[in-house]
C-alpha cells in the first residue's frame, strides 16, 4: 500500500525522463510512495504563448492531476525550475502534504509571483544560478521557514542530483 502520491514536474525544455525527476522518482519508489512524471513538452513548445511556453496550461494540467490524486490520498508536489513554479502555485489550489522545489523562479513573467500553501517545504537552490538570483529564493524560503539547501552549482543542479534526491528523501520521511 502506498504512503501517498508524488507528482514530479520537469523543468522547461526538459522532459519526464530528466535526470533530477528520475532521481526523485527512485526515492519515492524506495520509500513506498507512488509517483508520476507528467510530460509538459507539448506545452513548452507553445512559444506563441510566451518564451517559456504555455505556463497557464501547464499549471492547469498539474492542478487537474493533483486534484485527482488527492481524492485517493496524500499528495506531494515536486519540481525543477518551471516545474517547481507550477508545483508551488498548484499547492494553492489542491490539498498537498508537502512541496519540494528545485531552483524555483520567484517571478514568471505575467504570472503571479511564486507562492505556495503553508505545508512542509524543502528548497534546493544554486549559488551560481544564472537564471534565478539566489537572494530572491533565500528571501522566499525565509518568509515561509522552508528548509533550504544552497549548493555550489548552476541552474541545472547537474553536480547536485544526489544531494537533491537526499533532500527529497528527508522531506518524505518527515511527512
Amino acid at each position: 500500500m502506498s504512503r501517498g502520491h508524488c507528482i514530479l514536474s520537469h523543468g522547461f525544455e526538459s522532459g519526464p525522463d530528466a535526470t533530477k525527476v528520475t532521481a526523485l522518482a527512485d526515492v519515492a519508489q524506495r520509500l513506498g510512495w507512488s509517483h508520476e512524471r507528467p510530460d509538459y513538452t507539448d506545452l513548452d513548445a507553445r512559444r506563441e504563448v510566451s518564451e517559456v511556453g504555455d505556463v497557464p496550461a501547464r499549471l492547469q494540467r498539474l492542478i487537474q492531476r493533483a486534484g485527482e490524486a488527492a481524492r485517493h490520498g496524500p499528495v506531494v508536489l515536486a519540481g525543477s525550475s518551471l516545474g517547481a513554479y507550477v508545483s508551488a502555485i498548484a499547492s494553492l489550489h489542491v490539498p498537498v502534504r508537502g512541496l519540494f522545489l528545485m531552483v524555483p523562479p520567484t517571478k514568471m513573467g505575467p504570472m503571479p509571483a511564486l507562492d505556495a500553501a503553508p505545508v512542509p517545504t524543502s528548497v534546493v537552490h544554486a549559488w551560481r544560478d544564472e537564471l534565478i538570483p539566489p537572494a530572491a529564493v533565500i528571501e522566499w524560503a525565509r518568509a515561509r521557514a522552508a528548509r533550504l539547501l544552497l549548493v555550489d552549482d548552476g541552474h541545472r543542479l547537474e553536480n547536485h542530483v544526489q544531494a537533491s534526491a537526499h533532500e527529497f528523501e528527508a522531506l518524505l520521511q518527515r511527512l
